[in-house]
C-alpha cells in the first residue's frame, strides 16, 4: 500500500507527547512490512541539525499557497526518517515554523497546519505519488480528509485514497473562530457541521471525525470513553454518530530502544531470567540519588509531565502520609505545572533521604528510573495510551494505575489466587483509591516469590510495533476493500 503519513511531531526531530512516538515508529513497522510510506512534517526552527542530509525536492521550491487572503510560499526538503530509509518530507515555511516552540497561541496557528496539510497534498501531486491511505493525525490534520472531498476532489490522483484519522488526545481539537473558514479555501461551507456552517466557530478535529473514512484512537478503553459524556469532552455525540464505530489500538513500544538486555544506558543488564542486573543497577542509582536506603526499601519511579490529567491531585493528601507511615522511596522526572513541581520540590525537602525530585526530562534518568525501580506509578485522570507502564513491564518494575484508557488495557491487576496479573489497579480517581493501590502494592512487596512472579508475569507481555502496527494494516486493507 502507498501511505502519506501526516503529523504536526514526529520523534525523535520534534516531540511533546505521544503523537509524535507514533508518528516516529509506525511509518518504519509499515515500512518494514512492504509498504510504500511517506512521512510528512513541518520544519520547525528547533530540528536544526536534523534537516542536515536534507536535499531540496526539485518540483516543490517556493511553491505559491493562498489560505484565504493570506499568501505564502513554502519549499519542500527531502529527508530520511533518522535510522530508516523512509522518506521524510519537510514543509519549510519560516514565516509560519520559526517560533521558539511548536504549538503556540499566536493568531495564524490555524494557518501553520493548513499550510501542513496543503502542503502535503500538494507534494503528493507532484511526486506524482497517489496515496492509498492518508493517515493523518490529532487536529492538526484533521481537514485533510476535508479538503480531499473539496478542493482537491478534482484530482484523480487521489481517487482511490481513504483517509484514516487517529485521535491521540480528544482534549485538543483544534477550535478557531468562524472567519478562519474562509481561509480553508474551496466551496467546503456546504460540507462542514450545520451549526459550524451557520456561523458557528470550526472545530478541526469534529471536521475530522465526521468526514474521515475510518477513525481510530489510541486503546480500545479509550475509544469507548471518549463516546461518552464524561470522556469525549463535546465531541461524543459525533463519535457516536460513526455507524463503523472507533477502532481502538493501543500504540506500541520500540523495544530496540526500551530493553533491560541491551540498554546502553544501564551498566548492569537483566532479563526475565535473570534479574540480578536489576537489583544492581538499583544499588547502584540509590547511591547515585544519594537516598541512603537499604536496598530492600521499595523504590517507587514517577515519569511524567506535571499536569492534571496524570492525576497528580491525589498525591497531595496521600503521598506524605505514606512516606511517614510505610517504608518506601520516591524518585520523581517532569516538569510543568508550577503547583505540581513546588509538591515535589517540597516533599523532597520534608524527606530528603527517601525523596528525590528532578525537573525537566533527561532520557538517560527516564531509562534508569524504570530499570532501577520496584514500582512505577500513573494515577492518571485519563491516559488515552500511556507509554510509561508499558515501558516498565519490560523492565520488570510493577506498575501501580488507575483504570481507564490505554492504562487498563495493558495493566491486568494481581490475582494472588491464580498468580496471574501484572500490576496494581484502582478504579475510582481518589485518594482513597490511591491509597489503597500504594498500600497494596507494598504489602505485595514484602510477599518476595509472589513479587518474583508479577514481575515475570510483565516482563513476559509483548506491547511491540510489530503486534500493534498489524492492526492499522487491518483497517487500511478494510478500507480499502470497502468494508
Amino acid at each position: 500500500m502507498r501511505i502519506a503519513f501526516i503529523a504536526s511531531e514526529v520523534a525523535p526531530l520534534a516531540k511533546t507527547g505521544g503523537l509524535a512516538d507514533v508518528a516516529g515508529a509506525l511509518p518504519r513497522q509499515l515500512h518494514d512490512f512492504g509498504h510504500d510510506v511517506r512521512v510528512f512534517m513541518p520544519l520547525y526552527a528547533s530540528i536544526g541539525a536534523g534537516t542536515s542530509d536534507a536535499v531540496a525536492l526539485t518540483n516543490a521550491q517556493a511553491v505559491p499557497l493562498h489560505l484565504g487572503p493570506h499568501f505564502y510560499r513554502f519549499s519542500v526538503l527531502e529527508s530520511r526518517l533518522p535510522d530508516s530509509n523512509i522518506p521524510l518530507y519537510f514543509v519549510h515555511c519560516p514565516e509560519l515554523y520559526d517560533r521558539p516552540s511548536i504549538y503556540t497561541q499566536d493568531v495564524d496557528e490555524h494557518l501553520r497546519f493548513l499550510l501542513l496539510q496543503r502542503a502535503a497534498l500538494e507534494t503528493c501531486q507532484r511526486l506524482v505519488f497517489g496515496p492509498d491511505i492518508v493517515h493523518c493525525n490529532d487536529w492538526h490534520t484533521a481537514l485533510l480528509p476535508l479538503l480531499l472531498k473539496s478542493i482537491y476532489a478534482w484530482d484523480r490522483l487521489f481517487a482511490g485514497t481513504r483517509t484514516v484519522l487517529t485521535i491521540h488526545n480528544v482534549g485538543y481539537q483544534g477550535v478557531f473562530g468562524s472567519h478562519t473558514i474562509d481561509d480553508v479555501g474551496g466551496d467546503v461551507r456546504g460540507l462542514l457541521a450545520p451549526d459550524t456552517a451557520a456561523g458557528a466557530p470550526i472545530n478541526w478535529l469534529r471536521e475530522g471525525i465526521r468526514h474521515a473514512d475510518r477513525v481510530t484512537t489510541v486503546s480500545p478503553t479509550y475509544a469507548w470513553e471518549i463516546c461518552t459524556p464524561l470522556g469525549g469532552h463535546g465531541l461524543d455525540g459525533d463519535l457516536r454518530a460513526r455507524r463503523d464505530g472507533i477502532v481502538g489500538i493501543l500504540n506500541g513500544v520500540d523495544y530496540a530502544e526500551w530493553n533491560p538486555a541491551t540498554d546502553p544506558y544501564l551498566k548492569h543488564h537483566y532479563s526475565r531470567d535473570d534479574l540480578s542486573g536489576k537489583v544492581a543497577t538499583k544499588r547502584w542509582f540509590l547511591d547515585w540519588l544519594n537516598l541512603p536506603v537499604p536496598e530492600t526499601t521499595p523504590l517507587v519511579g514517577i515519569v511524567s509531565r506535571l499536569t492534571a490529567q496524570k492525576g497528580f491531585d491525589l498525591l497531595f493528601d496521600t503521598l506524605p502520609e505514606i512516606l511517614t507511615t510505610r517504608d518506601l522511596a520516591f524518585v520523581v522526572l517532569g516538569s510543568g505545572e508550577t503547583r505540581y513541581e513546588q509538591f515535589f520540590a517540597e516533599l523532597q525537602q520534608r524527606f530528603p533521604e527517601r525523596v528525590s525530585f528532578h525537573g525537566g526530562y533527561n532520557n538517560e534518568l527516564a531509562h534508569l528510573i524504570e530499570a532501577a525501580s520496584d514500582m512505577f506509578l500513573m494515577p492518571s485522570m485519563y491516559e488515552p495510551c500511556g507509554l510509561n507502564q508499558m515501558y516498565s513491564l519490560k523492565y520488570g518494575t510493577v506498575p501501580i494505575v488507575r483504570r481507564t484508557g490505554g492504562l487498563a488495557d495493558s495493566v491486568q491487576m494481581w490475582d494472588p489466587i491464580t498468580r496471574q496479573g501484572t500490576g496494581i489497579v484502582f478504579n475510582d480517581f481518589d485518594s482513597t483509591g490511591l491509597r489503597w493501590a500504594l498500600h497494596t502494592a507494598l504489602d505485595l512487596y514484602k510477599d518476595r516469590d509472589a513479587w518474583l512472579q508479577i514481575v515475570r508475569n510483565g516482563m513476559a507481555q509483548d506491547f511491540s510495533w510489530e503486534r500493534q502496527a498489524r492492526k492499522y494494516e487491518d483497517v487500511y486493507r478494510g478500507l480499502l476493500a470497502g468494508l
